[in-house]
């Protein structure tokens, strides 16, 4: 049976016996894992990192970006996690799905760090100082 969400559980690490409906993520081991949206019970494993999925909670639910795509089990499954809802994305050829993969490894390769984002604050308002892992990161970027 398709889900049409996903509840997530932020844990250490991934249990052994993984439950439907519910996306795990391990911070620790910068990886989620749950069971295929559409039902055929095998596991999907999505790496957290800023080349590959990238997660975003908001204090009550979990967003995935970008789709996720289950190209390698045989339901070939695709959807979108928002906002914990599963939104089914269409289905992909085999040209779309081999083009995909073809630019994630170019993505990968690419050796540019990826730049701390700074966020010019509104008129009127004081800017605030980086916090400590933001200095630390552009005193590293600097060194490079």
């Amino acid at each position: 049976m398709k889900a049409d969400r996903l509840k997530h559980s932020f844990v250490t690490s991934i249990p052994d016996q993984i439950d439907p409906g519910i996306l795990y993520i391990s911070i620790d081991f910068a990886t989620m894992m749950h069971l295929c949206a559409c039902g055929c019970g095998r596991e999907v494993v999505t790496p957290l990192s800023p080349k590959d999925w990238r997660i975003t909670y908001d204090g009550r639910s979990v967003s995935i970006h970008p789709s996720v795509g289950s190209w390698s089990l045989p339901c070939r499954s695709h959807y979108v996690i928002k906002k914990g809802n599963i939104r089914w994305a269409g289905d992909w050829t085999d040209e779309q799905i081999d083009k995909g993969r073809r630019a994630d490894l170019a993505r990968k390769r690419d050796e540019t760090p990826v730049q701390p984002k700074y966020v010019q604050p509104l008129e009127g308002q004081k800017a605030k100082r980086p916090n400590i892992l933001q200095r630390v990161w552009a005193a590293i970027l600097k060194i490079r």
